[in-house]
């Protein structure tokens, strides 16, 4: 039944008409969160059965294939070595350093507990990054959209094609993807604090260290993770320096400083491994050099060779670097690799310039399979106009309040992230997964223009007037 108030003002009776509101209105929003991560689970469950208990290459998925490999050398004592030549061209019996640590031991961990069983170590990944990566959605659509908003973007996250298939596949993305988001999380609640007035210094200070904690192991995980993730550090600190540059409640050097040693701690164990191993400084890992000499190799001429398309990539390794190992190798190649840039620049920035629809691809492809095809114009390609309505409708509301404070918005840093991270791919090396994580952090941005495009036409009440 409708409820009907009746207000007097003067002369005229105002009625209000309450619309009655439907059962699932009236859920209470951590409801409508536990319902939302409760789907994405069962939908993530299902993916991770259907990849099953062992190891295949499905499109956009053949690291899995080194990470079960190395994961089960380390059970069986031999540590961080392949057993044969392996990618990228890392010997038998020698150490590697390409691929993540981290989560090479996440994966070792799981066999040793429970067997050598894929089916396990994904369904423990679905759980974990199911929750942390929707209820991570929620904490920064709601941070800057409110929580209707938070529920859509949840929502958003949980539907999003790409995220269920990766969420399963013994790889870095998913973990790193919610290690983004987690740290963006942190610097927003840094940036955007707000205080209540009767909260002592000491208890301020206790808040601020736990934020600036939280940022350091967050980093620190997605750099352990993929170490590509250090060169967008520098923009993270800055966009903190000023967002919390006029508040007195908060150093944004105290902050750069904690969150500073606690991701030297995470990281120093490895370079002191690496050392060990390669008798040389390895910061983390060997890829990057590989990485930006294939992607800039003058076989491309002056368009992108896709790795779909590109037949060895390894038969373009100098046959005078094979007595080379993994680290010195590495080293090599981005030398040569910078070398690309500098004989001819006008060339390679035709080719980043060629690397940008690789980038964004959303639209179907004869040379690809079902599966990549309606997963990428499912995820993405139907995501696409919501992100933009979503960051036209941000910045519309946001430049009413001067430049000034739109730079230090948190929805600045999101677009900061989006845009240094598709820079740093463009110029150097691309494929279509590793623009997930700008996805996930443009979720928000379509959860504004979604939840703006379903409850635009609902009343929040109707009103009549009487004379």
């Amino acid at each position: 039944m409708v409820g009907i108030f009746l207000e007097g003002r003067g002369e005229k009776l105002r009625i209000r008409q309450i619309p009655k509101r439907s059962s699932f209105a009236n859920l209470s929003t951590s409801t409508l969160l536990v319902f939302i991560v409760t789907a994405g689970l069962l939908v993530k469950a299902f993916a991770a059965l259907y990849l099953g208990d062992a190891v295949t290459v499905l499109p956009g998925t053949a690291d899995q294939v080194s990470y079960q490999a190395l994961a089960v050398r380390v059970l069986d004592g031999h540590g961080f070595t392949f057993d044969k030549a392996w990618w990228p061209a890392t010997k038998a019996g020698e150490p590697t350093a390409h691929w993540s640590y981290l989560y090479v031991f996440f994966l070792a961990g799981i066999y040793k507990v429970f067997g050598i069983h894929p089916l396990t170590a994904r369904l423990i990944q679905t759980i974990l990054v199911g929750v942390l990566q929707v209820l991570l959605t929620y904490g920064i659509s709601a941070r800057l959209f409110g929580k209707g908003a938070g529920l859509v973007g949840a929502a958003l996250n949980v539907l999003y094609l790409y995220f269920t298939y990766y969420s399963a596949t013994l790889m870095t993305e998913p973990f790193y993807i919610t290690a983004i988001l987690g740290t963006l999380y942190a610097a927003i609640l840094i940036g955007d604090q707000k205080f209540e007035g009767h909260l002592d210094p000491k208890t301020i200070r206790r808040k601020n260290l736990y934020y600036a904690l939280s940022l350091g192991l967050t980093v620190g995980a997605a750099v352990l993770l993929r170490q590509l993730f250090l060169l967008f550090l520098p923009f993270l600190y800055l966009w903190i320096w000023w967002a919390v540059r006029e508040k007195r409640t908060i150093s944004s050097w105290r902050v750069i400083l904690i969150s500073s040693a606690v991701i030297i701690a995470t990281i120093l164990p490895f370079t002191v491994y690496n050392y060990a191993r390669f008798q040389r400084f390895v910061l983390l890992n060997t890829n990057a050099g590989f990485a930006f000499y294939w992607g800039n190799h003058p076989i491309h001429g002056n368009r992108f060779i896709t790795a779909r398309e590109m037949e060895d990539y390894q038969a373009l390794i100098p046959s005078e670097y094979s007595m080379l190992d993994e680290a010195a190798l590495d080293l090599a190649l981005l030398s040569q690799g910078l070398q690309f840039v500098i004989d001819d620049p006008v060339r390679y920035l035709q080719l980043s310039i060629s690397r940008i629809p690789v980038y964004f691809n959303f639209w179907p492809s004869g040379e690809s399979g079902m599966i990549s095809n309606v997963t990428r114009v499912a995820s993405f390609g139907l995501y696409l106009p919501f992100f933009i309505v979503g960051i036209v409708l941000y910045f519309r509301n946001q430049t009413i309040n001067g430049f000034r404070k739109l730079l230090r918005s948190p929805g600045a840093l999101l677009l900061l992230f989006a845009l240094v991270y598709t820079v740093i791919h463009v110029l150097t090396w691309t494929l279509v997964r590793y623009r997930l994580p700008v996805d996930a952090v443009l979720i928000p941005f379509a959860a504004l223009a979604a939840k703006r495009l379903l409850l635009s036409r609902i009343p929040d009440e109707e009103l009549v007037t009487i004379q």
